[in-house]
């Protein structure tokens, strides 16, 4: 008789669309390579990222998941964990060791085990730090810290951040100020002092002011939530700022104009694809472990209830990240 396969609990879907195409199942549990590890899950996140995946309302990302259906079942594309197994030549982690990182090519976090490699963007969880707060170090540092090199910004930059609450743009005035800037952010009224606590010099309610009038010319302005465009962000750039969105603008204009701008020599837009590696999950653990760096966390749900924490987060109304216990 031949032994069932070990089964684990996960949220699965099988169909593009709204949160409820999410449903929690029993599948089987993912199998080691020599090169992989096998990682308990004890927290992930909801973010962008999973809610585009699942509900392919950019058609584009259909290219990378699966044109009619999706060809990976269990979304979750940051964790945090314990290594429950190693293959025979993986020798940088061993079982035991408490552990935090991004996938968005496996994915697999909204389940109790993944696997992936052991030279992916993983590394040790800084110590005394708790789980909830590893799992949410990634998703949003990842795309701030990309744009940010992007833009080449260094010591003593003016630089605004528009939609300085979530998860991106939190991280964002976090990591320019360790890297030197003049961080003007823009929060709605409630989360003003939030974003004053998180470092940024100056914060400008977009629900009182009108973020256009500030006199502050900058070297780069990034809008992390993709709700401004180029053409209202230009007047603010100096001679030769970089204006960098999230989103790809009406009409896709976004790529167009990352496209044409830059010929001009002057104010020019920017789409830097998304990139990880370990090696940037090792400065992000360096910047949590000195204090540079915490991400701030909206509220935490159970596996079971996804579905929900799905629902919260395209509300667009969550400040930080959506954490997810296992």
């Amino acid at each position: 008789m031949t032994a069932q396969q070990p089964r684990m609990k996960a949220m699965v879907y099988t169909r593009y669309g709204p949160p409820e195409v999410v449903q929690l199942q029993e599948v089987n549990l993912p199998t080691v390579k020599t090169n992989e590890v096998r990682i308990k899950i004890r927290a992930t996140t909801v973010n962008r990222t999973d809610c585009g995946f699942r509900s392919a309302n950019y058609f584009i990302s259909r290219f990378f998941s699966g044109l009619l259906k999706p060809k990976i079942n269990i979304l979750g594309c940051e964790f945090a964990g314990e290594i429950e197994s190693v293959g025979r030549d993986v020798s940088n982690f061993k079982p035991g060791d408490r552990v935090f990182g991004y996938d968005d090519t496996r994915f697999g976090g909204h389940g109790e085990y993944k696997v992936m490699a052991a030279s992916g963007a993983l590394a040790t969880i800084p110590e005394g730090m708790e789980y909830t707060v590893a799992a949410a170090l990634t998703e949003g540092s990842h795309y701030a810290l990309g744009n940010i090199r992007a833009a080449r910004i260094k010591q003593g930059d003016t630089v605004m951040v528009y939609g300085a609450t979530g998860a991106i743009g939190s991280a964002a005035v976090q990591l320019l100020k360790h890297f030197g800037a003049y961080v003007v952010a823009v929060s709605n009224t409630k989360n003003v002092g939030l974003v004053a606590s998180l470092g940024a010099d100056e914060v400008i309610d977009y629900q009182t002011q009108n973020f256009t009038e500030t006199t502050h010319r900058f070297n780069f302005i990034f809008d992390a939530v993709g709700k401004r465009s180029f053409r209202q962000c230009k007047p603010l750039l100096k001679s030769k700022g970089i204006y960098i969105s999230t989103e790809l603008g009406k009409n896709s204009e976004n790529i167009g104009l990352a496209l044409f701008t830059p010929m001009s020599g002057g104010r020019k837009v920017l789409f830097p694809l998304p990139t990880i590696s370990r090696d940037d999950v090792l400065l992000i653990r360096e910047l949590a472990s000195l204090g540079s760096f915490t991400p701030v966390i909206d509220r935490t749900y159970p596996l079971e209830q996804l579905i929900e924490a799905y629902r919260y987060a395209e509300t667009g109304q969550k400040t930080g990240n959506i954490v997810i216990t296992v």
